[in-house]
């Protein structure tokens, strides 16, 4: 019968909690940064729509509504 002493076990538990632990950090790391990217995009965005309603008629523009025919060649 093989036994294992406590303090060999509590050291192999230690070892893998701190593996468990580094690659932890390691995916904290990653998908902060991520995050970080993400909200930089959608700052991005926001600008970009801000922009394109700046630029968007205030009353609707001339014709009102347009309709996706109104933007067919004569010959159709």
């Amino acid at each position: 019968m093989e036994t294992t002493h406590p303090i060999h076990n509590t050291d192999q538990r230690l070892t893998e909690l701190e593996i468990k632990a580094s690659f932890t950090e390691d995916l904290l790391d990653k998908l902060d940064s991520v995050i970080v990217r993400q909200q930089q995009q959608i700052d991005a965005l926001i600008r970009e729509i801000a922009d394109l309603k700046q630029q968007a008629p205030v009353d609707g523009g001339v014709g009102g509504v347009r309709s996706l025919r109104d933007d067919l060649p004569p010959h159709f």
